[in-house]
């Protein structure tokens, strides 16, 4: 797979015009795993990227009514899917062009080490292993960013430590073909922003 330049969205700028109407029809995926890092901004964005649909692990499942978050309020605005078969099933949109890119965001340390290891046993890690595989171009925000971090818990700001294994497996996923990691939730809404600008300009 052909390595990213140093613009991470040259790819899409060198797109065939079939692709270019291929993106032009499809939207973009967003994952959420079981991280509470900056999911409430998260969600923010999210909810300002209408044609956008949501992909939740079981423990996204878990964590977001413990952030104040109901399916049934999110199934109002966004198509939702659940990690409910063994086959994650919903990935093979991916296939169809159904999706130009797969934002995963906040991911926990336990997604980011499946996603470095080719582990592909959650409906998030599927979709990343899928979307590379189809040349997808993927935004990645995970939540172990630093030695040192402070993170919003159910029951409020907590300090956390991350692992240096954390830390190198973060290290890894940069080095992936068509993967912007993003070290900050600052970073995450430039990154999206500048996704949008470039698919319109690709499209047009």
């Amino acid at each position: 797979m052909k390595k990213l330049n140093n613009d991470v969205w040259h790819s899409v700028a060198t797109q065939s015009d079939e692709q270019q109407v291929k993106n032009q029809n499809s939207k973009f995926a967003w994952c959420l795993t079981g991280s509470g890092h900056y999911l409430k901004e998260s969600i923010q964005l999210l909810d300002k990227m209408p044609d956008t649909d949501i992909f939740l692990s079981k423990a996204a499942e878990e964590v977001l009514p413990m952030y104040g978050y109901r399916l049934d309020d999110i199934k109002l605005k966004h198509k939702l899917f659940r990690d409910k078969t063994y086959s994650s099933v919903p990935v093979g949109a991916l296939y169809k062009n159904g999706y130009h890119t797969v934002i995963i965001a906040p991911a926990t340390s336990n997604t980011v080490v499946k996603c470095a290891l080719g582990i592909s046993d959650t409906l998030p890690t599927n979709m990343f292993a899928q979307a590379g595989k189809c040349r997808v171009q993927c935004i990645y925000f995970p939540c172990d960013t630093a030695p040192e971090l402070k993170t919003l818990a159910p029951s409020g700001y907590v300090d956390v430590y991350p692992r240096e294994v954390d830390l190198e497996n973060v290290e890894k996923l940069k080095k992936f073909s068509d993967t912007l990691m993003v070290m900050s939730f600052k970073e995450l809404k430039e990154a999206v922003s500048k996704r949008k600008k470039c698919l319109k300009k690709s499209c047009s």
